[in-house]
C-alpha cells in the first residue's frame, strides 16, 4: 500500500473532493485525520473509512492549531497535510462582491495554506520531513468570468506552492497541488451559478474528456503526489482537469 501507516490530515474532508481523497488514502493504508467545519459530516465520512474526525475552521489560527494538537494527540506525527478546503462565491460582477465575502475567501482558501506552514513546518522540519498537498483549481490557472475572487485565491494558492517547494526541499519537505476542474462536489452548485441542464452542457462544452471531475479522480491525484512514487516532485501544478487547460 502506497501510504502505508503514514499521518494524513484532510481537510475539507467532510464531502466532495476531500471526501475522495479520505477514502483513496484509507485504502492506500494511511491514518488519516478528517478535518471539517462541520463535524457531523467528518464524523460520517471517518466512520466510513475508519478515520479520526475533528471539527477545525481552517480560517482561524487558533482552531487551526487546535487541529495539530489533537492529531499529534491521536496519532504523535504528521507526515501529510491536504489542504482541501475551500469556499467560493456565486458568479458576478466582480465588484459586486461584498467585502466579507472576498475577506472569507481569502481567508479561508489562502490563509489556511499559511497557517499549515506556520503550525506544520517546523514539526516536519524537526521529523523526517513531509508532504503539503494544496487543492487549487483551474481557475488559478485559466480563470472563468464573473469568479474573480475565487480566481485569484486559487492563484494565490498556485503561486505559494511553488515559493514553498522551493524554500521547503532542503528541509525534506515536499509542496505540490492539484487544480481540479469543476467536479461532482457541493461547490457545482455555486460554480453554475443555478444547477441546470443548460448550464451543465455550457461548462461541459470547456472540458475536452467531456465529463466533470469526480472524487475519485482527486484521491487518485492527490494518493500519487503524497506517496513516494513522487519523492522526485515538489512545486508542481497537476492539472486534473480533462484538458481545460490546454
Amino acid at each position: 500500500m502506497r501510504l502505508e501507516n503514514k499521518v494524513a490530515i484532510v481537510t475539507g474532508g467532510g464531502s466532495g473532493f476531500g471526501a475522495g481523497i479520505v477514502k483513496k488514502f484509507s485504502e492506500e493504508g494511511a491514518k488519516v485525520v478528517v478535518a471539517d467545519i462541520n463535524f457531523a459530516a467528518a464524523e460520517e465520512i471517518a466512520n466510513s473509512f475508519k478515520s479520526f474526525p475533528i471539527e477545525v475552521d481552517v480560517s482561524k489560527s487558533e482552531s487551526f492549531k487546535n487541529m495539530i494538537n489533537k492529531t499529534l494527540g491521536h496519532f504523535e506525527r504528521i507526515d501529510i497535510i491536504v489542504n482541501n478546503a475551500g469556499i467560493t462565491h456565486l458568479p458576478k460582477n466582480m465588484e459586486e462582491v461584498q467585502e466579507s465575502e472576498f475577506d472569507r475567501i481569502f481567508a479561508v482558501n489562502s490563509k489556511s495554506v499559511y497557517f499549515s506552514a506556520k503550525y506544520l513546518v517546523p514539526l516536519m522540519t524537526a521529523g523526517e520531513g513531509g508532504v503539503i498537498l494544496n487543492v487549487a483549481s483551474t481557475a488559478g490557472i485559466s480563470p472563468r468570468p464573473h469568479l474573480s475572487w475565487y480566481n485569484a485565491s486559487k492563484g494565490w494558492m498556485i503561486s505559494a506552492t511553488k515559493s514553498m517547494a522551493v524554500e521547503l526541499a532542503p528541509k525534506g519537505i515536499r509542496v505540490n497541488a492539484i487544480a481540479p476542474v469543476a467536479g461532482e462536489t457541493p461547490l457545482l452548485k455555486s460554480f453554475l451559478g443555478e444547477d441546470t441542464p443548460e448550464r451543465r452542457k455550457k461548462f461541459l462544452a470547456t472540458i475536452p474528456i467531456g465529463r466533470f471531475s469526480t472524487p475519485g479522480d482527486m484521491g487518485n491525484a492527490a494518493c500519487f503526489l503524497c506517496s513516494n512514487e513522487a519523492s522526485m516532485i515538489t512545486g508542481t501544478i497537476l492539472e486534473v482537469d480533462g484538458g481545460r487547460c490546454i
